[in-house]
């Protein structure tokens, strides 16, 4: 592959993206529960997301997870992964981080 997929604005564009549109589940918030969500989608030669899901889901928080899900669905059009100048379908994981500060 020539081009990575990538998130407009860059990967600094991406976290921000992700920690202004998490909404940490109160019931994990007042249990003190923590962990890391693994989301994988497609990222289509158009740039649009599909066919998301849950690889790996927080330990003992359902809410999480589903929470990870929604906001990969609110996410723009990426900047599509290029071979040989052609944009290419690609899968892509990303872990999401559920912590408390």
């Amino acid at each position: 592959m020539d081009e990575l997929p990538q998130f407009p604005g860059g990967n600094q564009a991406l976290l921000t993206f992700l920690s202004s549109n998490i909404i940490y589940p109160d019931s994990a918030k007042n249990n003190g529960i923590t962990g890391k969500v693994y989301i994988s989608f497609v990222i289509n030669p158009d740039g649009k997301l599909s066919d998301a899901k849950i690889l790996r889901g927080a330990r003992y928080c359902s809410e999480c997870d589903l929470e990870a899900l929604r906001v990969i669905l609110l996410m723009p059009d990426w900047i599509p992964a290029k071979q040989k100048g052609k944009a290419v379908k690609v899968k892509y994981m990303l872990p999401i981080k559920f912590n408390l500060r």
